[in-house]
């Protein structure tokens, strides 16, 4: 169900994608220098789809990195509980073990004495 759910959704997308590259094809002078605008130092005649699209990845990566910023105090937080958690497991099972260490004990203190077994004549 998920696959097909999956594929519901990028299916579209994916022709889209398709649709964006073919339609914007013709180049464009992408220049990286600031200070020269009409002979850059630093220039490059690319897609226009690239552009868009590696502004996008761009953006994906920058907001990635966001959120997983912004998610920290969570995952502090987690390895708090994970490691409480395991405190209190160890301890749960150090109890559970005394006991029935106690219990056994307990146990063998109550049970009968059993009869010797001595000659009868």
């Amino acid at each position: 169900m998920i696959r097909f759910l999956k594929a519901l959704v990028l299916l579209p997308v994916a022709i889209i994608v398709i649709l964006l590259a073919v339609a914007n094809r013709g180049p464009v002078l992408l220049s990286l220098d600031p200070f020269s605008q009409e002979v850059p130092e630093i220039a490059f005649e690319v897609p226009l789809y690239a552009v868009i699209f590696a502004s996008v990845m761009v953006g994906v990566v920058i907001g990635g990195i966001a959120a997983w910023v912004a998610q920290r105090p969570n995952r502090q937080e987690r390895r708090r509980y994970r490691r409480e958690a395991s405190l209190l497991r160890r301890e749960a099972d150090r109890v559970r073990t005394e006991s029935a260490r106690r219990r056994e004990n307990q146990e063998a203190r109550n049970l009968p004495a059993l009869p010797s077994a001595a000659p009868q004549a």
